[in-house]
């Protein structure tokens, strides 16, 4: 059954857009985020304590580049209970629906070509909705700066780095050309998840966390994907069909997710490419990826004062509190 898409208002080219990737599983966190009646709730539609989601969050985050008619979300079919009243405030035809979750590569791939098809000179911010930022201003300004870059030079992308305060072996590393703390500069390689000792060593070259916040222009991003993964784009854009103008028939994409196989995009899709990357530092901003139980647990003891009692407003309830389910199970 074919869904019908409504265009917003007039075509715009050459615009910034912003796309959050909201489709994961969230299975590393699954045993905080399973209720006692058994329900399984994906980490980006809890919230810290009791606020609003991760997700809600990471869409006013989105705001800081986009205007609303100009932010998208790429979510899951199967959970719609969860997606429909956070991205209630979106243009219907800015949430993207996954039949079928095939990792991030393709989460991304199907919001750019759905994008493609409506501004083909877009300038894109893609951000991820399961993070948690402290100073988010600070964070606010790293974004814009990102895309004032992409929007610039449109064969480059970017992405953005935090800057370590220790050395985490779970977390993946960007590996800067040159120690640049105010300009965008390549990139040498990623270190995924390194040992404790090389962990210490790549701080001290000046390796950045990759918060996996991605900048570039719509063409840029879609090259990406043409060295190893070309096929896939061909087969999702046949099943788009320019979103703009025609319905979006769900059941031929169904059949086109069908034929896909799982691809990460950063170990499948940015790594094997690093040197045609750009990096960005972000200045600290508190920044943590929510990954795991123990990234949840010093997240919530790294809330300052203020920010628990915000999280308390009536602002778009997630749908299951972390804080209450860490204190539910004793962790």
């Amino acid at each position: 059954m074919p869904l019908e898409v409504q265009s917003s208002g007039d075509a715009c080219v050459g615009e910034t857009w912003a796309l959050v990737l909201a489709g994961g599983a969230g299975s590393w966190l699954r045993s905080l985020t399973t209720t006692p009646t058994g329900v399984v709730v994906p980490k980006q539609f809890c919230s810290l304590r009791r606020g609003p989601s991760l997700l809600t969050q990471a869409l006013i985050r989105a705001g800081s580049v986009a205007p609303i008619a100009r932010t998208c979300a790429v979510v899951a079919a199967q959970h719609r209970w969860w997606w429909e009243a956070p991205l209630g405030s979106l243009p219907r035809e800015n949430v993207f629906v996954q039949p079928e979750d095939r990792g991030t590569a393709h989460g991304m791939l199907l919001g750019l070509l759905q994008l493609e098809s409506r501004d083909p000179l877009a300038t894109v911010l893609m951000l991820p909705a399961d993070h948690y930022i402290r100073h988010e201003a600070l964070f606010a300004r790293s974004l814009r700066e990102a895309v004032d870059h992409a929007a610039h030079t449109d064969d480059a992308v970017y992405l953005l780095g935090a800057e370590p305060d220790r050395a985490d072996t779970g977390l993946g590393y960007i590996v800067p050309a040159i120690r640049r703390p105010n300009s965008a500069t390549s990139v040498v390689s990623f270190v995924e998840k390194p040992e404790a000792d090389r962990a210490a060593r790549l701080r001290k070259l000046g390796a950045l966390w990759n918060m996996f916040v991605i900048a570039g222009s719509v063409r840029a991003l879609l090259e990406l994907y043409d060295s190893e993964h070309g096929a896939s784009v061909d087969i999702i854009r046949a099943a788009v069909n320019g979103a703009l103008n025609h319905p979006i028939d769900e059941s031929a994409l169904a059949m086109a997710y069908q034929t896909l196989r799982s691809v990460d995009l950063s170990r499948d899709v940015l790594e094997p490419q690093a040197t045609k990357l750009q990096v960005l530092r972000v200045p600290s901003c508190g920044w943590n990826d929510l990954s795991t139980p123990k990234r949840v647990i010093e997240t919530l003891l790294d809330l300052p004062a203020e920010s628990r009692r915000a999280e308390d407003a009536p602002l778009g309830y997630g749908a299951l509190s972390l804080a209450d389910q860490c204190g539910r199970l004793g962790r």
